[in-house]
């Protein structure tokens, strides 16, 4: 028996890492844009080299009136040049220049000075909840970059577009696969948590490809152009790298342990907003049944639970985060601290300058930075593994594929067979046992028989909606099971027990699957099934739009055009399930005649409980218990004493016999 969509084993560290390795697969076309986006990451990451120096220019130079060709530290190359042309001039004049300097790095960059908090950036997120859907819609949408300015609005509309291209991708590939997966698949799944999946599960893709692929290129780059800085300005003071470093195995170490309990709550997160999508679908589905049963205070209880449940889901998640970063703060605040004091220290001693101590913290900053973002990166890609294993889930899921060497079925002929054929269910319950037929072109056979009887199911075996756990189908001789599905559903026009339409124009969902058909055969097959009158009285007739799943048609009205979008379906085989079951008594008598005029050029079998619209069946199977017990025509079963169909006409009419 198959498992259920939402549950599967306990994502382990070695799953992870599969998990998100297949991510990566997804770049493919993607591959020159992303490294593009690494040319911005690392363009807008050297720059923050630069920011301190103006700083120690101003702080050594124009405040502590050091003069400018004996510095107590060298000046990188790129600022010689610079610092030749400021030589001789006043306090003024250089204070100016550096301020002129300033305004040009804010207006590239968004960045002055030399600390963090005055370093801009650019980004977008939505207005969100803390529940784990509305968070991921930020995900599906970022835009992002390291500095602000004019780079960073290049860099920003560029990351928008990618990030919601990729998703686009995911998105829709998932989709894709949902709609190859047997119909069954969903019988016992809530339809909710597939479409959590879609919109909000796939967005894991954006904060997992760009962790892996950004951060330990733009860290690492940060980190040893740093050192090399440090290395050659402040080569005789190395503690202030080995502090760093410190902060690099504080993060690893700390963090690694709470990876899987991170990875299990966001996962429940997850399950837990899938949930409030599901209850959601299904109220507004069926609020029909709900207003009319007086059940919307029940609704609302269970809608509020679900919700309610999603924050707090989400909200240990986050408490988990806060205790891992925790344990990471406190050791690191001690390395940090060790650090200023070792610096301040150098400026008390004289070693060196005001202006010295904050070019070196700055860069102790920078390379901070850096060492905190390799460390937390597997702690940080936890979100996206949860998120990423329950999509590759949906994906992997066995969907319907034709066997090796299947070919395509040739126009269908002469007849469908149906031999022995038998269906059990995953659950063990047997559905169908040694049911055999015939469907002829030409002739109509209708099945009858109690609820419950088989009588969908073997209508189901005929398109390979259910494949057959015994016995053989038939198209002129050829197995089906050998052929292509598509071509043994393009034999196959089936009008099932539920309407299904869909928010579009009456043309558009006939046309459903036949888009070339044209406007004259659209009305042919709406005129059989009894659906041009009512069509033409729309207001817009055949262009009006019929709201979602057909919301301002009746029953019947449904029903009817649902038949003729089978009808105009390019097919020999016609299966209709229940399909009076809505109609009038006038209207079905149309309908039944209009069956046998579609029999000439078409097999046709009818799954029906109305007497009116079986007895003029060329023949009648009566099933029971998932096995055909009696067939014949109307009147050869009505004759028989004591038999199951006549019981069955008799209960509908009296004097049928």
């Amino acid at each position: 028996m198959r498992a259920p969509l939402e549950e599967r084993g306990e994502l382990r560290d070695a799953d992870a890492v599969r998990v998100l390795a297949r991510a990566l697969r997804y770049l493919g076309p993607f591959r020159a844009r992303f490294a593009w986006k690494l040319v911005f990451l690392v363009l807008s990451l050297l720059p923050l080299l630069i920011l301190p120096w103006p700083v120690k220019i101003i702080v050594d130079h124009v405040i502590g009136g050091m003069p400018l060709d004996r510095p107590t530290t060298p000046y990188p190359s790129l600022l010689v040049p610079v610092v030749a042309l400021l030589e001789g001039r006043s306090a003024e004049q250089i204070l100016c220049a550096m301020l002129g300097l300033q305004l040009l790095l804010v207006l590239l960059l968004g960045a002055v000075g030399s600390g963090g908090s005055e370093r801009d950036q650019a980004d977008s997120y939505l207005s969100s909840g803390h529940d784990q859907a509305t968070r991921t819609e930020n995900e599906a949408n970022l835009g992002f970059s390291m500095t602000s300015g004019l780079l960073g609005l290049l860099d920003f509309r560029f990351t928008i577009r990618l990030t919601q291209d990729l998703n686009h991708a995911v998105r829709c590939r998932l989709f894709e696969r949902i709609q190859a997966l047997p119909f069954t698949v969903f019988d016992d799944e809530r339809i909710g948590d597939a479409v959590y999946r879609v919109m909000y599960d796939t967005a894991s893709i954006t904060n997992g490809v760009y962790r892996i692929l950004l951060t330990p290129v733009g860290a690492f780059v940060l980190a040893a152009v740093t050192i090399g800085v440090l290395q050659a300005v402040f080569g005789a003071h190395p503690t202030i790298v080995a502090c760093a470093a410190g902060l690099l195995a504080v993060a690893l170490v700390v963090t690694f342990p709470f990876a899987a309990a991170l990875r299990r709550r966001n996962r429940r997160s997850r399950q837990a907003g899938a949930g409030t999508t599901s209850t959601l679908e299904e109220g507004l589905t069926h609020i029909l049944a709900v207003q009319s049963q007086g059940g919307e205070a029940r609704e609302r209880h269970r809608f509020d639970r679900d919700s309610w449940g999603s924050f707090s889901r989400y909200r240990d998640q986050m408490a988990l985060g806060m205790v891992a970063a925790l344990a990471a703060l406190l050791p690191g605040f001690a390395i940090a601290g060790w650090a200023f004091y070792y610096v301040a220290g150098l400026v008390i001693d004289g070693r060196i300058s005001l202006g010295d101590f904050s070019l070196l913290f700055t860069y102790f900053l920078l390379l901070s930075w850096a060492c905190v973002e390799l460390g937390a990166l597997w702690l940080r890609l936890q979100d996206a593994a949860a998120g990423l294993d329950r999509v590759f889930f949906l994906m992997d899921y066995p969907g319907e594929v034709d066997l090796p060497g299947a070919r395509p079925l040739p126009p269908l002929r002469e007849s469908v067979r149906l031999e022995g054929v038998g269906y059990r269910y995953p659950d063990g319950t047997e559905a169908l046992v040694d049911a055999s037929l015939e469907l002829r072109v030409g002739r109509v056979v209708a099945l009858v028989g109690p609820a419950g009887a088989g009588k969908t199911t073997l209508a189901s075996c005929v398109p390979r909606y259910l494949t057959p756990t015994a016995g053989r189908v038939l198209f002129d001789g050829v197995d089906a099971a050998s052929a292509t599905l598509a071509s043994v559903r393009a034999e196959v026009g089936f009008v099932f027990q539920e309407t299904v339409l869909f928010d579009g124009t009456v043309a558009d969902n006939l046309r459903l699957g036949r888009p070339d058909a044209s406007d004259a055969e659209l009305r042919r097959a709406a005129e059989t099934a009894g659906a041009d009158e009512f069509v033409r009285r729309l207001p817009q007739g055949y262009a009006t739009r019929l709201g979602r799943s057909g919301g301002k048609l009746s029953v019947g009205q449904k029903q009817r055009l649902a038949i003729a979008r089978a009808l105009l379906r390019p097919s020999r085989v016609l299966l209709l399930d229940e399909p009076t079951s809505a109609l009038d008594p006038e209207t079905e008598q149309r309908l039944v005649a209009a069956l046998r005029e579609a029999s000439r050029d078409h097999a046709v079998l009818v799954v029906a409980h109305r007497l009116s619209t079986i007895r003029a069946a060329d023949e009648i199977l009566f099933l029971e218990g998932g096995r055909i017990v009696e067939r014949g025509s109307h009147v050869e079963l009505v004759a028989r004493p004591g038999g199951a169909y006549r019981r069955f006409a008799l209960l509908q009419t009296p004097d049928a016999a």
